[in-house]
């Protein structure tokens, strides 16, 4: 298993899971609220890393924004490819891993993380990062969502010392996706300082499942994160 791609997803996509159709509620208010107004939307590119089954970049190619997803399972960019076809949709799909992102720089206007680089070693957190930030032109914005440490599943597996993962989760909404890096503020923090970056929206986002034995808290960062020149 490479700490930055846990192997257990190309397992996950080609048996069918995950292999979402729809675009998650983060990204589209992301990309309605934050679109520049002065440009036209096929002139706007937006880059997904770990785009899966590009369900989310389905939603913006549809919108007219022009798009590219990366991934490292071959199954799930394979999906994405063959549904962009079928729909006759123009999109950019590449296998590939975060930490080296086969873009030029300062080309894409947004970056779009949701929840799949939070999947990787800490290490590679902020090698991917540093990529998106090369890729991402001036002032371009990000949009980061991780797990966060108050996640019920990061109390209910093993923790890795030297990838600093929480490993073979057992109980929780996390249950049999491998590795997870569970962040706290202080590592948002971390990741995103100035005068690289501008934090522009930060929100914890939690939903406790009352009716679980245990109350399983479902905990996310949403992160809005502005590129600053230097």
């Amino acid at each position: 298993m490479s700490s930055s791609f846990d192997s257990i997803w190309e397992d996950i996509y080609s048996k069918g899971n995950h292999l979402n159709l729809y675009p998650f509620d983060a990204v589209v208010s992301f990309l309605f609220n934050k679109q520049l107004r002065n440009i036209p939307r096929s002139q706007q590119n937006v880059i997904e890393v770990g785009c899966g089954a590009g369900n989310n970049l389905w939603f913006a190619a549809r919108e007219g924004f022009n798009v590219s997803g990366i991934d490292a399972s071959t199954s799930a960019i394979n999906f994405a490819k063959h549904r962009f076809k079928q729909e006759k949709l123009l999109g950019n799909f590449d296998v590939g891993n975060f930490i080296e992102l086969p873009y030029e720089s300062c080309f894409f206007n947004f970056a779009i993380d949701r929840c799949a680089i939070t999947h990787t070693d800490r290490s590679s957190i902020y090698k991917a990062v540093d990529e998106i930030y090369r890729v991402l032109k001036n002032e371009g914005l990000f949009l980061f969502c991780a797990f966060a440490d108050s996640h019920s599943s990061a109390s209910n597996g093993i923790y890795n010392k030297k990838s600093e993962t929480i490993e073979n989760i057992m109980a929780g909404t996390l249950t049999d996706v491998g590795q997870v890096s569970f962040l706290t503020f202080s590592d948002i923090s971390d990741l995103f300082q100035s005068p690289k970056w501008e934090i522009i929206q930060l929100n914890l986002v939690e939903s406790t499942d009352l009716k679980q034995p245990a109350n399983n808290i479902q905990a996310e960062w949403r992160v809005i994160i502005k590129k600053v020149q230097i």
